[in-house]
């Protein structure tokens, strides 16, 4: 009895050793080693009961729309997340938290208009950033500057403004050439004169104009506050002045009539 009652001790010891159980793979997924595969599934959301030791994950060929906040259940161990041919429109600045390991995002192929530079502070480990084929007109330099660690960049096919404000964006690739894959993609698609020219063949002197005629933010807010103050102080001027004229004549009018009974009795 002694030896079974220390034998079933043991036996429960390690069972509460144990690491517990991964989630199960989803339904609407396969799942194979550390690789989720959940593409064209029809998926309107990531699905969250993904295995914890999940290293690559596949969401291509969906209908996500939204990554809102923590769309991932927490993956530290994700190296790959592939998000193309969705309906992605909008990312939240805290959709990617818990994925800190991640070093290769595939966004391509999706209705992406505006990135935060927010959305990417979780990403420390990002090598590979794919934002190919979306809807950028214009892309903030401090969105790349928040990956640390990126390697390879790819932006072509997207609808590229190229005025005075895709100066800063210009700088950052010229400096990171080495970064920027698929250059001769990488296309302006306004204005209509500069339609399918090649972003990285402007220099310094494509953009003379806006360097001479831009002025820091400073400046800008020094004209709001001056615009209309100086349109007060205008109507003050002018009332005062009003008002100074209107006192003159009824001076001048006043001794009119004070002068006149004197001229009769002179008579």
């Amino acid at each position: 009895m002694g030896c079974g009652r220390a034998a079933g001790t043991v036996l429960a010891c390690l069972l509460l050793l144990r690491p517990l159980p991964s989630p199960a793979c989803p339904a609407a997924c396969r799942c194979s080693a550390e690789e989720v595969d959940c593409g064209e599934r029809a998926l309107l959301a990531v699905p969250q009961s993904l295995p914890a030791n999940t290293s690559t994950l596949w969401l291509g060929y969906n209908f996500i729309a939204v990554l809102g906040p923590r769309s991932f259940p927490p993956l530290p161990g994700l190296l790959l997340l592939s998000l193309p041919h969705n309906r992605l429109g909008l990312i939240h600045s805290q959709a990617l938290v818990g994925l800190g390991a991640l070093q290769e995002l595939d966004l391509s192929n999706n209705h992406l208009t505006v990135l935060t530079p927010e959305t990417f502070l979780p990403l420390t480990s990002l090598a590979t950033l794919n934002l190919g084929s979306n809807r950028l007109g214009e892309l903030e330099p401090g969105v790349l500057r928040a990956l640390p660690q990126l390697r390879a960049l790819l932006l072509q096919d997207n609808p590229w403004v190229c005025s005075c404000s895709i100066l800063p964006l210009w700088r950052w690739l010229s400096y990171n050439r080495e970064k920027v894959q698929e250059k001769s993609l990488l296309l302006c698609r306004v204005p209509e004169q500069l339609s399918k020219y090649p972003i990285m063949a402007f220099n310094n002197e494509s953009f003379r104009q806006c360097q001479e005629t831009s002025l820091p933010v400073q400046h800008y807010i020094v004209f709001l506050i001056i615009g209309p103050f100086s349109f007060m102080a205008s109507i003050f001027f002018c009332t005062f002045m009003g008002s100074i004229i209107v006192v003159y004549h009824n001076l001048r009018k006043e001794s009119h009539l004070w002068r006149r009974p004197c001229m009769g009795r002179s008579r």
